[in-house]
């Protein structure tokens, strides 16, 4: 049997995608799909830990954040990701995955981020997921999947989205649109392919830490991309 091509992956989950077809919240059909894909990977012996996003209940940047104060409206969606993370708690434990959530926000009844704990929990084969974001406002949850990523030693950041991967321009503008197997990092700036915020994106370059765009709907993608098979679009130093 193959083994997967990666140990340890950071998988970077945005709060609209656990809404489905919904126009707000949380999709229990959706998310029971997301959480069985991780199963797949978790079973292989892969240790995963997830960053969420908070899209899909409140973002700090989202028109209803419209003439708040910015750093309150960030940490307004930093409580959403938590809500989320909780989320994907539940779902995982009713399919046998045993997961902690750890947030960068003091909550009393979550355990606060510390990267020692959430390591040996990785190494127990626990799913470590992230919430609230890098704790500070200004700074988005991709930033945070990078920071999280490399502070946790993973060896790439899985970037789940609703699109195949990068292409070379918006495929649903452009019908000419290709998407791209391996792109560098250099590649990507020079051509301002939207993979990552600019902050995120230079993050992982400068760390190393390579990035895989995929679709998180596509059946089977997630352990194909952790499989190392072709599978969405590859950022590489």
């Amino acid at each position: 049997m193959a083994k997967p091509a990666y140990k340890r992956i950071l998988l970077k989950l945005s709060g609209e995608a656990l809404m489905g077809e919904d126009a707000y919240g949380i999709n229990r059909a959706t998310i029971s799909n997301i959480v069985g894909q991780v199963k797949e990977i978790v079973d292989l012996g892969v240790e995963v830990g997830i960053v969420i996003g908070g899209g899909n209940i409140f973002r700090g940047v989202a028109p209803a954040a419209d003439g708040m104060d910015r750093a309150q409206a960030d940490y307004m969606g930093m409580l959403a990701t938590v809500m989320n993370a909780l989320a994907l708690q539940d779902a995982m434990r009713h399919i046998g995955i045993e997961a902690r959530v750890q947030s960068a926000l003091g909550i009393e009844f979550v355990e606060p981020y510390v990267r020692a704990k959430a390591l040996r929990a990785l190494e127990k084969g626990r799913v470590v997921i992230f919430g609230a974001g890098t704790g500070n406002p200004f700074f988005t949850t991709d930033t945070a999947a990078a920071l999280r990523g490399a502070e946790i030693d993973a060896e790439i950041v899985l970037k789940a989205t609703k699109v195949d991967g990068v292409y070379t321009a918006d495929p649903k503008k452009d019908p000419t649109a290709t998407l791209y197997e391996t792109v560098t990092f250099d590649e990507a700036i020079a051509k301002n392919l939207k993979v990552m915020d600019a902050t995120a994106f230079t993050l992982c370059r400068d760390q190393k830490l390579p990035i895989a765009v995929f679709n998180i709907f596509k059946v089977g993608a997630l352990k194909r991309v952790v499989m190392g098979e072709n599978e969405g679009t590859r950022v590489v130093i």
